[in-house]
């Protein structure tokens, strides 16, 4: 598509030897370069190349190429169990920091996992049985060396919501631990399904802003939960925003709550000491007796097989299903952020499908062995790191100490007061408000700090479920907003250059009388075409106010600016085509400048190159307004 000069003499020729994509100006005028028309594709390679980009855009099958057969299935199982790769190569200096770490990180999850089963309303060892098969699954599957896996604050609360509502924990304690599995099952299903489909795209669409004011909300109504076994409370709200939960501490006060303060001076210097010696303190006093809430039985054993306990049909195969794809997303979405966290620290490449299909397959396999869903932990992760973990071993390790704990030490934590948990629970979510990352937010990006705060909001003064419906709405709401008000700006020319800018950002640029450049900032869908075509006229109308009261000549050229355009629809097209036929009328002549190769070649298909004229579509702003100016300046002589 030529965009030739305007200068009368005819032979001025394209230099054929050269193969040169330019006419030569006359008059000593520069260069004036053609956009170049890609090659067409055929339909299958288009759809393939675009396939591609989509969904394998980190190219995983590289390492496959050029191998022998029996050399690309070791590949395959070592892509499978990436254990087997850098298992190769483990040896005992990595394995002292990672016995280290894992030692560590199990101190701080036993005592953990008892108060988050606790969230979950599930049986205190339900929690020990979530970081004793899970770990050792994604230690096999995972791909992060640092991330510590079990069960986390946020999902054991959001389970625990989300299943109350369809069963009462404490009136049908069997059937409510069958839709936990059920729903952990569906969470590892829809995990796996993403990973293998290479869909982990779709977890950027909860965006940052709303995942920090999610987690500040919840690490807000968790500590709130956790005020029934600080202050002892038997009967307590099963609601979980603040207004309830104030009620129900209000109500107590009133109406004489037990309590015993002589316990709240155990510190929680590090959990397990505080689980050991508040546990013996309650055994040797038995303040049990007193009115001091205490965990009672813990049963004895490894995982007791549940997959015939999961529901695969009935009434509650849906409830599952759902409950679990909500949770089994969130549980996604922290453990990706935690593992990408680390390892970008330690410099080292984090696959996220692979970590989704391990992720699901740790909890697919933990819900048939009695557990709920695991995710990564960011305070055992941060601890895993800070303790010198060198590979996922930390997990195994940890996953050992747990068992060691399941099969001998869990009678004697039937002492442990609920109030230490409690602390502990508090102490572990306190980490998740984020102020200053919510004041960043801030600073960058207001729309961003609304979906913060409608995300913060809707937790702490609703609930979970209504929280994270905020947040998603939201980061959707962005994303619509963006792609159907996409930004344009007015360009000018910057002195002594031959560069053309926002006007708002470099204020000395400056624009040539009788032509307006208008930039669109993205692509042009049927979502924003019509947007486009207004603002764009907007900006005319504009530009003509300003020019007629300055009495300035009037525009007679307009030139779209389209290098940010990566891609145009059917309705862009004819948007363009209205552009057109609305200009035309005004006498201002409609110029494109730096369509991209996927543009060009729709404005060709669609004839609208033909229709506007190939001697109107230019490579660069400067090409189009030195081809412009001249003829503007030759009709006000």
């Amino acid at each position: 598509m030529a965009s030739v000069s305007h200068s009368n003499d005819d032979a001025n020729e394209v230099d054929v030897g050269s193969q040169s994509s330019s006419h030569r100006q006359t008059n000593n005028m520069q260069y004036v370069h053609k956009v170049g028309v890609p090659p067409k594709q055929n339909l299958f390679k288009e759809f393939t190349t675009t396939f591609k980009e989509t969904f394998l855009a980190d190219d995983p099958l590289r390492p496959f190429k050029d191998q022998p057969k029996y050399r690309r299935f070791i590949l395959g199982i070592q892509t499978i169990f990436p254990i087997l790769d850098w298992g190769r190569s483990y040896n005992f200096a990595k394995f002292k920091g990672d016995i280290i770490a894992g030692l560590t990180i199990a101190s701080l999850c036993i005592p953990q996992d008892i108060g988050y089963a606790k969230l979950a309303n599930l049986d205190p060892q339900y929690g020990l049985y979530s970081s004793f098969v899970p770990p050792l699954i994604y230690a096999i599957m995972g791909s992060s060396r640092d991330i510590a896996i079990g069960p986390v604050a946020v999902v054991s609360l959001l389970l625990g919501t989300l299943l109350q509502n369809e069963i009462d924990p404490l009136k049908n304690a069997a059937e409510y631990r069958r839709l936990a599995f059920t729903a952990t099952f569906f969470a590892g299903i829809t995990q796996a399904t993403l990973g293998v489909l290479r869909l982990g795209f779709l977890i950027d669409f909860l965006s940052h802003a709303a995942v920090v004011g999610f987690m500040g909300g919840a690490a807000i109504t968790i500590g709130l939960q956790q005020l029934k076994g600080l202050l002892g409370i038997k009967t307590f709200t099963k609601k979980t925003d603040i207004i309830s939960v104030m009620r129900s501490v209000w109500g107590t006060v009133h109406h004489g709550g037990k309590m015993q303060r002589k316990l709240f001076w155990v510190p929680a210097i590090a959990p397990l000491i505080s689980v050991v010696l508040s546990t013996l303190f309650v055994f040797l006093t038995h303040a049990e007796k007193q009115g001091v809430q205490i965990v009672n039985h813990i049963a004895k054993g490894i995982n007791p097989p549940s997959v015939h306990k999961i529901f695969f049909t009935g009434p509650y195969l849906l409830k599952g299903f759902k409950i679990g794809a909500v949770a089994g997303m969130i549980g996604l979405t922290e453990a990706v952020a935690i593992g990408r966290t680390f390892a970008s620290m330690k410099d080292y490449q984090l696959d996220g499908n692979k970590e989704m299909v391990a992720l699901g397959a740790m909890n697919i396999i933990g819900s048939m062995t009695s557990c709920y869903i695991a995710t990564g932990s960011f305070s055992r992760s941060a601890v895993n790191y800070m303790a010198g973990c060198q590979t996922a071993v930390s997990n195994i390790v940890m996953s050992a100490v747990v068992f060691l704990t399941l099969e001998f030490i869990t009678p004697l934590f039937k002492y442990t007061p609920n109030a230490i948990l409690a602390a502990i629970i508090i102490s572990a979510v306190v980490g998740l408000i984020d102020f200053q990352a919510a004041i960043l937010i801030w600073k960058i990006d207001k729309f961003d700090f609304i979906a913060c705060m409608g995300a913060f909001f809707g937790v702490v003064f609703s609930s979970v479920e209504i929280g994270l419906l905020i947040a998603v709405s939201i980061s959707f709401a962005k994303i619509l907003l963006q792609v159907t008000r996409p930004r344009t700006a007015v360009l000018g020319k910057i002195p002594r250059t031959n560069l053309y800018r926002n006007i708002l950002q470099y204020p000395e640029a400056t624009t040539v009388p009788g032509v307006l450049t208008v930039r669109v900032d993205s692509a042009i869908y049927f979502s924003n075409s019509n947007y486009v075509k207004e603002r764009i006229l907007r900006w005319l109308m504009d530009e003509e106010e300003k020019v007629k009261a300055a009495c300035l000549p009037r525009i007679q050229f307009l030139i779209v600016e389209m290098s940010p355009v990566t891609d145009i629809d059917t309705s862009g097209i004819h948007a363009f085509e209205e552009l057109h036929r609305s200009l035309q009328k005004k006498g201002v002549q409609l110029v494109l400048a730096n369509p991209g190769a996927v543009v060009i070649d729709k404005l060709h298909a669609s004839k609208f190159a033909y229709l506007i004229g190939e001697d109107k579509i230019f490579l660069t702003v400067a090409d189009a307004v030195s081809s412009c100016s001249p003829k503007m300046v030759e009709e006000e002589v």
